[in-house]
């Protein structure tokens, strides 16, 4: 068994896998941390590895304390990976974009594939039918276009995440939620367009916390799986263990 680890900048993420099948998945705080891990531990007594992907902020330690019950594994720039990094700066290229154009390059081989990362940032990450990563984009989630239009002005107020009633938003309230929620779809949408319409053989990935919520409001046709960075962690980790 094996035990992935995903810290985002916001919340932990992790999930328990049998080869590929997922046995159970778990979503903490980092203050929740060595309680949670040691939990998850006691009730899957044979978990062999623990791999993990980080962006957070968050000390090594904190896991290397497992180290006497299982072998701790952190991907980094160094590992092997499944495609061919041509991104201009690709020891700037997060870990956790790594690990979902990994997965998608091993899921979904030769193909132009899109992965669309909907969290505390959404991620645009696109790696052609040949294997190539040539990059991609990155924007501001739901929480921190809420959270922008707050702290950067005088009077807005800070709201939590709302399906607009309107398009026409009748209210301040409204007309953020309008502004933000529609704003977010209609971005990911246009972005898909633009791919679209220069890529052929073509598939879209969605993941992330938002992704269910996306899911039904894109206009273009999805493959949407909120566990797909999990999944990658533990593919990538196969494919490394198979390639070194």
């Amino acid at each position: 068994m094996i035990l992935t680890v995903d810290v985002g900048n916001t919340r932990i993420k992790a999930a328990v896998f049998e080869g590929n099948t997922v046995l159970e998945n778990f979503v903490f705080y980092k203050n929740e941390l060595q309680e949670k891990i040691e939990n998850i531990l006691k009730k899957f007594q044979n978990c062999s590895d623990l791999v993990v992907a980080s962006v957070g902020n968050i000390e090594k330690q904190s896991f290397l304390a497992f180290e006497k019950q299982l072998n701790i594994h952190f991907l980094t720039h160094e590992d092997v990976f499944p495609f061919v990094n041509k991104y201009a700066t690709p020891k700037t290229l997060g870990i956790d974009r790594m690990v979902l154009a990994s997965g998608a390059t091993l899921q979904f081989p030769k193909q132009n594939r899109l992965v669309i990362d909907a969290g505390t940032c959404i991620t645009y990450d696109f790696i052609d039918e040949n294997d190539n990563y040539l990059g991609g984009a990155i924007s501001p989630g739901l929480r921190l276009r809420y959270e922008a239009l707050h702290n950067y002005t005088a009077k807005l107020p800070l709201l939590t995440f709302e399906t607009p009633e309107l398009y026409i938003g009748n209210s301040t309230a409204q007309a953020i939620h309008s502004g933000v929620v529609n704003g977010f779809v209609y971005e990911i949408d246009g972005f898909i367009d633009e791919y679209r319409a220069n890529f052929a053989n073509f598939i879209i990935i969605l993941t992330g916390g938002d992704a269910d919520f996306l899911a039904k409001r894109l206009k273009n046709t999805i493959f949407a799986n909120s566990n797909f960075l999990l999944e990658s962690l533990n593919q990538t980790f196969q494919y490394k263990i198979d390639n070194d």
